[in-house]
């Protein structure tokens, strides 16, 4: 069984998981660790629970969630795993920093290997099936554990809301598609962890969140 681990970090309130089970064998995705404070924090963690961090993932490329890609590559020898069709958002994070005026960024080391819709990541005894999902970015997946029912799905589904379509490669008829074709054709049942905010649940969204109402 998959245990699950949050933590909020940077300015932008950004959710960070690690996902780890009985082998101890863990996954980091999107560590937005951006302070000293942070890094610490998620370092302890793993340390405290004698976790073996195996793959750093992200969902994909926007600055709050690849503060800590460097962190994490070099503090755990781990190579990154992303879609292909983010490089060009990795690639903006220098650019989107100096919009926002933050200077302390640690230039993300390049992708390691891409993967698509419908791979498989496996770590200890547990299994993530990679979901496509762009709108919000062009290259955003999703991770779906389908037998501890949940999905961890960046910034496309938040608790009655969605994901911002109007940055660089956003498109708001494909972040529909994505999550009204993809998201919601999983069981109603799955626990939605999002990069910002708390849970929710297909069922619900499917339910009441105003993307079905919404014409962009």
């Amino acid at each position: 069984m998959i245990q699950i681990a949050k933590f909020t970090f940077n300015p932008f309130s950004e959710n960070t998981f690690v996902l780890y089970d009985e082998t101890k064998e863990c996954v980091i995705i999107d560590p937005g660790c951006q302070t000293k404070e942070e890094k610490k924090a998620l370092a302890d963690f793993i340390s405290s629970n004698e976790l073996k961090p195996v793959r750093l993932l992200n969902t994909h490329c926007h600055l709050d969630h690849i503060f800590g890609n460097y962190f994490v590559s070099k503090e755990y020898g781990l190579e990154l795993g992303m879609h292909e069709l983010d490089v060009p958002t990795l690639g903006f994070a220098p650019q989107a920093c100096a919009m926002y005026g933050i200077r302390d960024f640690e230039l993300s080391p390049e992708p390691g290997y891409f993967f698509d819709h419908g791979d498989k990541v496996n770590f200890g005894k547990s299994e993530l099936e990679v979901l496509f999902g762009p709108g919000h970015a062009p290259g955003h997946v999703a991770f779906y554990a389908k037998e501890d029912q949940f999905v961890v799905n960046g910034d496309i589904l938040f608790e009655g809301s969605f994901g911002r379509y109007d940055l660089p490669g956003g498109d708001f008829n494909v972040l529909k598609k994505t999550i009204t074709e993809t998201m919601f054709a999983l069981p109603d049942e799955t626990t939605v962890l999002c990069g910002h905010g708390g849970e929710t649940t297909i069922g619900r969204e499917k339910l009441t969140n105003p993307i079905l109402s919404y014409n962009g």
